[in-house]
Protein backbone atom coordinates (compact mmCIF):
# COMPACT_ATOMS: atom_id res chain seq x y z
CA UNK A 1 0.00 0.00 0.00
CA UNK A 2 1.28 3.46 -0.90
CA UNK A 3 2.18 5.84 1.88
CA UNK A 4 0.44 8.71 0.11
CA UNK A 5 -2.15 9.05 -2.59
CA UNK A 6 -1.27 10.34 -6.03
CA UNK A 7 -2.07 14.05 -6.22
CA UNK A 8 -3.75 15.14 -9.45
CA UNK A 9 -4.32 18.73 -10.53
CA UNK A 10 -7.19 19.17 -12.98
CA UNK A 11 -7.62 22.48 -14.75
CA UNK A 12 -9.58 24.31 -17.41
CA UNK A 13 -7.04 26.52 -19.19
CA UNK A 14 -7.97 29.33 -21.53
CA UNK A 15 -11.37 30.85 -22.05
CA UNK A 16 -13.31 27.61 -22.36
CA UNK A 17 -16.22 27.67 -19.93
CA UNK A 18 -17.49 24.11 -20.34
CA UNK A 19 -16.56 22.24 -17.19
CA UNK A 20 -19.09 19.44 -16.71
CA UNK A 21 -16.64 16.79 -17.94
CA UNK A 22 -13.71 17.87 -15.80
CA UNK A 23 -15.93 18.14 -12.74
CA UNK A 24 -17.24 14.63 -13.36
CA UNK A 25 -13.67 13.39 -13.71
CA UNK A 26 -12.63 15.21 -10.53
CA UNK A 27 -15.30 13.39 -8.53
CA UNK A 28 -14.61 10.03 -10.19
CA UNK A 29 -10.87 10.18 -9.49
CA UNK A 30 -11.55 11.28 -5.92
CA UNK A 31 -13.96 8.38 -5.46
CA UNK A 32 -11.23 6.04 -6.72
CA UNK A 33 -8.91 7.20 -3.96
CA UNK A 34 -6.80 9.82 -5.71
CA UNK A 35 -6.25 13.22 -4.17
CA UNK A 36 -7.63 15.70 -6.70
CA UNK A 37 -7.29 19.47 -6.84
CA UNK A 38 -9.56 21.25 -9.33
CA UNK A 39 -8.47 24.79 -10.19
CA UNK A 40 -11.69 25.95 -11.82
CA UNK A 41 -12.34 27.77 -15.07
CA UNK A 42 -10.18 30.09 -17.16
CA UNK A 43 -6.76 29.26 -15.79
CA UNK A 44 -3.58 30.59 -17.39
CA UNK A 45 -0.64 28.26 -18.00
CA UNK A 46 1.33 30.22 -15.37
CA UNK A 47 -1.43 29.75 -12.80
CA UNK A 48 -1.62 26.02 -13.56
CA UNK A 49 2.13 25.60 -13.09
CA UNK A 50 2.13 27.72 -9.93
CA UNK A 51 -0.66 25.66 -8.41
CA UNK A 52 1.03 22.40 -9.46
CA UNK A 53 4.18 23.46 -7.64
CA UNK A 54 2.37 24.77 -4.56
CA UNK A 55 0.24 21.65 -4.26
CA UNK A 56 3.15 19.32 -5.10
CA UNK A 57 1.07 17.31 -7.53
CA UNK A 58 2.20 14.23 -9.43
CA UNK A 59 -0.13 14.74 -12.40
CA UNK A 60 -1.31 17.85 -14.26
CA UNK A 61 -4.46 17.28 -16.27
CA UNK A 62 -5.93 19.91 -18.58
CA UNK A 63 -9.35 19.88 -20.20
CA UNK A 64 -9.61 21.86 -23.43
CA UNK A 65 -12.73 22.12 -25.51
CA UNK A 66 -11.99 25.37 -27.38
CA UNK A 67 -9.30 24.29 -29.85
CA UNK A 68 -6.35 25.87 -28.06
CA UNK A 69 -4.96 22.65 -26.58
CA UNK A 70 -1.64 22.70 -28.48
CA UNK A 71 -0.77 26.24 -27.42
CA UNK A 72 -1.86 25.82 -23.80
CA UNK A 73 -0.13 22.48 -23.30
CA UNK A 74 3.11 23.74 -24.84
CA UNK A 75 3.01 26.79 -22.54
CA UNK A 76 2.50 24.65 -19.44
CA UNK A 77 5.30 22.27 -20.45
CA UNK A 78 7.64 25.16 -21.27
CA UNK A 79 6.99 26.82 -17.91
CA UNK A 80 7.62 23.54 -16.11
CA UNK A 81 10.90 23.12 -18.01
CA UNK A 82 11.97 26.68 -17.20
CA UNK A 83 11.53 25.86 -13.53
CA UNK A 84 13.50 22.63 -13.91
CA UNK A 85 10.46 20.47 -13.22
CA UNK A 86 10.55 17.33 -15.32
CA UNK A 87 8.84 14.80 -13.08
CA UNK A 88 5.19 15.81 -13.51
CA UNK A 89 2.92 13.73 -15.68
CA UNK A 90 0.97 16.02 -18.05
CA UNK A 91 -2.23 14.67 -19.59
CA UNK A 92 -4.97 16.30 -21.70
CA UNK A 93 -8.61 15.73 -22.32
CA UNK A 94 -11.37 17.35 -24.31
CA UNK A 95 -12.19 17.98 -27.95
CA UNK A 96 -8.82 17.10 -29.43
CA UNK A 97 -8.62 16.04 -33.07
CA UNK A 98 -6.85 12.72 -33.72
CA UNK A 99 -4.25 14.45 -35.90
CA UNK A 100 -3.17 16.62 -32.94
CA UNK A 101 -2.47 13.71 -30.59
CA UNK A 102 1.01 12.89 -32.02
CA UNK A 103 1.91 16.59 -31.89
CA UNK A 104 0.88 16.79 -28.23
CA UNK A 105 2.86 13.66 -27.39
CA UNK A 106 5.90 15.04 -29.23
CA UNK A 107 5.99 18.06 -26.92
CA UNK A 108 5.61 15.98 -23.77
CA UNK A 109 1.92 15.31 -23.12
CA UNK A 110 1.87 11.68 -21.98
CA UNK A 111 -1.77 10.79 -22.56
CA UNK A 112 -4.70 12.30 -24.43
CA UNK A 113 -8.32 11.47 -23.69
CA UNK A 114 -10.50 12.79 -26.48
CA UNK A 115 -14.14 12.46 -27.44
CA UNK A 116 -15.53 9.06 -26.52
CA UNK A 117 -13.05 8.45 -23.71
CA UNK A 118 -14.60 6.97 -20.65
CA UNK A 119 -13.92 8.05 -17.09
CA UNK A 120 -12.77 4.46 -16.50
CA UNK A 121 -10.05 4.97 -19.16
CA UNK A 122 -8.58 7.87 -17.19
CA UNK A 123 -8.90 6.02 -13.89
CA UNK A 124 -7.20 2.92 -15.34
CA UNK A 125 -4.39 5.03 -16.78
CA UNK A 126 -3.83 6.68 -13.40
CA UNK A 127 -3.85 3.26 -11.71
CA UNK A 128 -1.12 2.09 -14.09
CA UNK A 129 0.88 5.23 -13.30
CA UNK A 130 0.32 4.77 -9.60
CA UNK A 131 2.29 1.53 -9.79
CA UNK A 132 5.21 3.39 -11.36
CA UNK A 133 5.03 6.62 -9.37
CA UNK A 134 8.12 5.80 -7.32
CA UNK A 135 10.06 5.17 -10.53
CA UNK A 136 9.64 7.13 -13.70
CA UNK A 137 6.01 8.31 -13.37
CA UNK A 138 4.75 6.68 -16.57
CA UNK A 139 7.24 8.70 -18.55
Amino acid sequence: MRERRIRILLSKPGLDGHDRGVKTLTLALRDEGFEVIYTGLRQTPAAIVKTAIEEDVDVIGMSCLAGNHRFLSSEVLELLAQKGITDRLVIMGGIIPDEDIPKLKDIGVKAVFGPGSKVADVVNYQRQCEELIEGDLCL
